[in-house]
């Protein structure tokens, strides 16, 4: 049986079942304390009773920072990830607890993101995040209690995909930008870009070690999608990696880097030099992986495997043929 006592203003429900942690909570009215307890009890005599006491006592913000340090660190995406569980535990909702959460809560989030301009794909991140968050609280933090809801709403449509490619001179404003940058590594970096079709962190973490000029392959271990993959060196290619000075005391091809942050700075300045607008650094796999076809150098599949895209609907997201170019193919 449960036991009540009075606390002021409040009635406290205190429930002790063998092999059940004590169980307490306060109400406004004894009645309220009376239906709790007789619940509680219930879903006990009928073995589907859950705790909810740590979903009730942990806020968003403090599972975030859990996350932060066991799950995070785990994702090859994990810097951008930390970024946006810092935004997340500015928010007030940080401060609630995980039970008391709802599916409103993270609808009107969504709907002040989109209001404040940020892309969906943006806020659709933002929420995979938690949850995620909500998942693994479930299945590994103890909190078996907790419903999803994130699962409950509607994310944003996934954005338009880019289309940007380089037109008329940029190539060689970029690459004129480049060679004036504070980092010479730069235009290196640009061209085994536009050769390779590699990714910005395939590029940074390229090591010496894997590079095998003689069958002109750059082998890449570990990719975005936990698969290794082989990537032809073009004679371009080649020849920049032929002339990239090389460090002691780090293998990888472009040391000069630590962190794509680092990246970031030097390619907004270069741009900028160049005065072109709009151009992201992971446009130039978008005009590689074109390029790939409009050469007629490989086929269809041959490109999946050297861009590592698993799917060919994800490689019509990142190839872009001009019609021009189309038109200008023999009948």
């Amino acid at each position: 049986m449960a036991s009540y006592y009075r606390r002021g203003k409040k009635w406290e429900a205190r429930i002790r079942r063998k092999g059940y942690p004590p169980q307490a909570a306060s109400f406004s009215t004894k009645v309220k304390a009376e239906t709790w307890a007789r619940k509680v009890e219930s879903e006990i005599d009928r073995g589907v009773y859950v705790c909810t006491k740590e979903a009730e006592s942990t806020t968003l913000g403090e599972a975030l920072a859990r996350y932060a340090h066991e799950v995070t660190p785990k994702k090859k995406s994990y810097e951008m990830e930390l970024c946006r569980i810092k935004t997340w535990q500015t928010h007030p909702l940080a401060k609630r607890h995980l039970a008391t959460l709802r599916g409103m809560d993270f609808a009107k989030y969504r709907d002040e993101r989109m209001a404040a301009g940020k892309a969906p794909n943006t806020i659709r991140l933002e929420l995979a995040i938690v949850s995620h968050l909500f998942t693994v609280a479930r299945k590994e933090w103890g909190m078996e209690s907790l419903a999803n809801p994130v699962q409950a709403i509607r994310l944003p449509a996934p954005g338009k995909a880019r289309t940007r490619r380089l037109v008329n001179d940029e190539e060689i404003r970029l690459l004129v930008a480049c060679e004036t940058s504070r980092s010479p590594a730069l235009k290196d970096l640009v061209v085994l870009a536009l050769e390779s079709a590699m990714r910005q962190g395939e590029l940074l973490s390229l090591r010496w070690e894997h590079i095998d000029a003689n069958k002109k392959v750059a082998h890449l271990p570990d990719t975005k999608n936990s698969e290794s993959r082989d990537v032809p060196l073009s004679p371009r290619a080649l020849e920049v990696l032929r002339h990239r000075p090389r460090s002691l005391k780090d293998d990888r091809v472009f040391f000069e880097w630590k962190a794509a942050s680092g990246l970031k700075h030097t390619w907004s300045r270069a741009v900028q030099r160049a005065g072109i607008e709009d151009l992201h650094f992971h446009d130039l796999r978008h005009e590689a992986t074109s390029r790939l076809f409009e050469n007629q150098a490989f086929g269809l599949m041959e490109v999946a495997a050297i861009t590592g895209h698993k799917t060919l609907s994800m490689l019509k997201r990142y190839t872009h043929l001009r019609a021009e170019d189309l038109a200008a193919k023999p009948g």
